[in-house]
């Protein structure tokens, strides 16, 4: 073999120049498992929507349809993944002169190239926005499992008429008080009742004395019950009351424990499927970096003979 003028042999001199790193084909490769991964995560989605039944006792259970989206994504990541490390095995340029074990690496670094460049693509168009819905379901939860009492109590006193702006209203009521029955509406009465309610159970949510007495009377010039049979009632009404507030909290404290477990799932499973796919894109780069190199030039000369010459 001739040299070049500087002493280095002509092959040696450009595999050593050259970079080991064919990014027309990475990118190609990349491109095809991002497509791929869309078509799949879409067909995933519909055959989802069409298992899942508004109607009691019908449709696919929350279990299966988690196993099998699981599943859906294992399969996705392989099936794309291994595409796209294929092709960028099989397109990239062939490496004269290169020891076995460099071809290999370099194949298995073009795969796991392009499954990285593809996982990005393929997170900002589609995970981005399930992660999305899966972190506001979380926090959502959370909300409501730290202002459950709040929110009931706020709910029952804007339904009798008690809003924001009269948040001080417990205490302008508390004016007006007197030992002596007083004859009221209605409305004003349950307006009363409502904000002292409100104000009991998003406190420590204990009924003061003076504010149990005063509800006694109110019950009792309504329903012509005793002092003491009338505060017995509001004993037993008031304890209701905070049964279901605790109830509620609790259905939104649990609601929010199954939303972060789901969420921690799907997430752990999230990374062993890329995991998969990233040993599915590396191997498959090797593959189709084999098929390259083993592929066989045809020559035709002058006289139209054609002789095959294989390309080691």
């Amino acid at each position: 073999m001739n040299r070049s003028p500087d002493g280095f042999y002509p092959a040696l001199e450009e595999s050593s120049t050259l970079s080991g790193v064919s990014w027309g084909a990475i990118f190609a490769g990349a491109a095809a498992a991002a497509a791929l991964s869309l078509i799949l995560v879409l067909l995933g989605i519909g055959l989802g929507f069409s298992a899942v039944s508004p109607w009691a006792n019908e449709g696919a259970s929350a279990k299966g349809l988690g196993i099998s989206t699981i599943v859906w994504l294992a399969v996705t990541q392989i099936v794309a993944s291994g595409l796209g490390g294929y092709i960028a095995g099989r397109l990239r340029v062939k490496w004269a002169n290169m020891h076995g074990d460099e071809v290999y690496f370099r194949d298995t670094a073009h795969g796991f190239l392009a499954w990285c460049v593809a996982t990005l693509v393929t997170a900002t168009l589609v995970v981005g926005s399930v992660s999305g819905i899966v972190s506001g379901g979380v926090q959502a939860g959370a909300s409501v499992a730290s202002g459950a009492a709040n929110a009931v109590t706020q709910a029952a006193g804007t339904a009798a008429g008690n809003t924001d702006s009269d948040q001080y209203g417990y205490f302008i009521d508390s004016l007006f008080r007197d030992d002596r029955p007083a004859a009221v509406s209605d409305d004003a009465a349950r307006g009363t009742v409502t904000r002292i309610f409100v104000r009991s159970l998003s406190n420590d949510g204990q009924l003061a004395a003076e504010d149990r007495t005063y509800l006694a009377q109110l019950v009792a010039q309504r329903t012509n019950l005793t002092q003491a049979d009338a505060e017995r009632r509001v004993d037993e009404v008031y304890a209701r009351t905070q049964k279901a507030v605790a109830d509620t909290k609790l259905a939104a404290q649990q609601a929010a424990d199954t939303a972060a477990k789901v969420a921690a799932t799907t997430s752990l499973w999230m990374f062993v499927a890329l995991l998969i796919g990233a040993f599915f894109a590396s191997f498959a780069a090797t593959f189709g970096g084999r098929r390259r190199d083993a592929v066989e030039y045809v020559e035709t000369d002058a006289y139209a003979t054609t002789t095959t010459v294989p390309v080691r």
